[in-house]
C-alpha cells in the first residue's frame, strides 16, 4: 500500500522563502487565528528563494517554472472572481527534467504597489508571491506566500477644522467640531459639541467611532 501511495504523490514539493521585508506582523486569518506574514513598504523591492524539492528516487519533468507577484482583490461572497490589478512575472527555468532540488534567487523591483494590504468583513485586499511549476500531462506543483504592504503617507500640510451640523427644523440644532480633518490610526480624536438650540427634552446622549466599509464599482 505504501509504495502505491508513494507511486501517485507528487514527485517534488516547492516551497517559498521572502527576503528583504522591513519585518514582520501578525495578521488575523479565516480560522480565527493569527498568521505572521513579512511586511514590505509600497517601493521596496520584494526578493527571495524558490525551492524545488525533487524526491528521492523522482524526477521532475516539466514545462517550465515561473514566479508571479500578484496584487489581488478579493470579494467574499465571489472569491474565485478575484480582480488583479497587479501582476508580474519572472521565468526561473524553461521546460526540462529535474532529477535533483534546486533553488532559484528571484526579486521583483519598482513593482507598482499603490494599495495597501486590507482585510474587511467583505472584501480583502492582499498581495502574494506564487510559484507554478508546469506539467504537461499532471496538475501543476503550485505554492503561495502571501504579504503585506504600507505605503506611509507625509503628514498633510493643510489639516484644518472640521465643522459638522445636525438637528430637527426648530427644535434641536447641534453642531460638531473636530480639531482636525484627517488622523493618523492612533491619534486621539479631540473635539467639541455646541447645542445651538434646543427645544425637546433630551433624555440620553452618545458618541460612538464608526468603522463603515463599502465595496463594488
Amino acid at each position: 500500500m505504501a509504495a502505491i501511495l508513494n507511486f501517485f504523490s507528487p514527485p517534488a514539493s516547492v516551497s517559498i522563502q521572502l527576503q528583504g521585508a522591513q519585518r514582520t506582523i501578525q495578521v488575523a486569518n479565516e480560522t480565527g487565528g493569527t498568521d505572521i506574514v513579512p511586511l514590505y513598504l509600497g517601493g521596496d523591492a520584494v526578493s527571495g528563494i524558490v525551492a524545488v524539492n525533487v524526491n528521492a528516487g523522482k524526477k521532475l519533468e516539466h514545462a517550465g517554472i515561473k514566479v508571479e507577484l500578484i496584487g489581488q482583490i478579493e470579494l467574499f461572497y465571489d472569491r474565485s472572481n478575484p480582480y488583479e490589478f497587479t501582476s508580474v512575472i519572472r521565468e526561473l527555468e524553461p521546460a526540462g527534467e529535474l532529477t535533483n532540488s534546486k533553488t532559484y534567487p528571484f526579486e521583483f523591483k519598482n513593482v507598482d504597489k499603490q494599495f495597501e494590504s486590507y482585510a474587511g468583513i467583505n472584501v480583502k485586499l492582499r498581495y502574494l508571491v506564487r510559484v507554478t511549476v508546469q506539467r504537461n500531462y499532471a496538475t501543476n506543483l503550485t505554492k503561495e506566500q502571501e504579504f503585506w504592504v504600507h505605503n506611509l503617507q507625509p503628514t498633510p500640510e493643510v489639516n484644518n477644522p472640521l465643522k459638522m451640523e445636525v438637528g430637527i427644523e426648530d427644535s434641536l440644532h447641534i453642531e460638531f467640531e473636530y480639531s482636525k480633518a484627517k488622523y493618523h490610526l492612533r491619534d486621539v480624536v479631540l473635539g467639541k459639541i455646541y447645542f445651538l438650540l434646543v427645544r425637546i427634552k433630551i433624555k440620553h446622549m452618545e458618541l460612538s467611532i464608526v468603522r463603515r466599509e463599502s465595496t463594488g464599482s
